[in-house]
């Protein structure tokens, strides 16, 4: 029974990166025309929602979203949420309709198709560097002037030990929030770690829950006020996942 349950883990794993490049391909003619000016990206963004919808059902993945607070359209926010799986990338765009730029890790340019697209649509941070550093806020300053909004997860990276519910966060997003005054859109997801974590031999189809928390706004907030911002919203979401865990225990 194991040794059956291994190779449906290995064929799904491979299944997920035959999905990511199928729309793609489908796609591909419009996709390079949308990605030739900066212009064109609310474009692309609806094709990246279609894309992330197909990946998502196609792996047997159904998602339910509760919005505490809906965004408004033609308006910048800063989207921020907790980070536990690959998946979290394709539920955000499907639960999301305000068109958003990525902040990222550059490490998944490296994926054949995915990877040429992520490089130019998104904003790629090297951690390790102070300098890809300044240049992210230049770039996101940049996309939230032509009104767009920017999604950053700012735990900074998946932490390596799953059993970490919620990393710190990092700075970035809530500087930026605070220099744009713009309000912060708290988001969790629920089950991507247990749907599909990194962790290779792992994860199952079935549910995905989103919940759209209260925005957390920015107005009148300065520079010093970024760590206290940082924690309250780290609490605010830690708290909503507490909260959605201890469900999973009573039912």
């Amino acid at each position: 029974m194991k040794g059956l349950k291994i190779v449906f883990w290995i064929i799904w794993r491979i299944w997920f990166y035959v999905l990511m490049a199928i729309p793609i391909l489908i796609m591909l003619p419009f996709l390079l025309i949308s990605i030739i000016s900066e212009s064109g990206y609310p474009y692309f963004f609806k094709m990246a929602r279609i894309w992330a919808k197909f990946i998502l059902f196609g792996m047997g993945f159904y998602y339910k979203v509760k919005r505490e607070q809906k965004l408004i359209r033609n308006k910048s926010y800063m989207i921020v949420a907790n980070h536990t799986s690959m998946t979290d990338i394709m539920l955000m765009l499907a639960i999301i309709r305000n068109p958003f730029v990525f902040v990222g890790k550059k490490e998944l340019v490296k994926i054949p198709l995915f990877g040429f697209f992520y490089k130019r649509t998104c904003i790629l941070v090297d951690r390790n560097s102070s300098k890809s550093k300044n240049e992210v806020f230049k770039r996101a300053q940049d996309r939230l002037s032509q009104g767009l909004s920017i999604c950053i997860f700012p735990e900074g990276g998946v932490p390596d030990d799953e059993s970490i519910l919620l990393d710190e966060f990092k700075d970035g997003a809530f500087r930026l929030a605070i220099e744009h005054q713009i309000p912060i859109v708290p988001i969790v997801f629920a089950d991507n770690k247990e749907r599909f974590s990194y962790t290779f031999l792992s994860g199952s189809p079935g549910k995905m829950r989103g919940k759209i928390l209260p925005f957390v706004e920015t107005s009148g907030l300065t520079l010093d006020h970024r760590k206290e911002l940082r924690e309250n919203v780290r609490q605010v979401i830690y708290k909503s996942l507490l909260e959605l865990k201890k469900k999973d225990l009573k039912e």
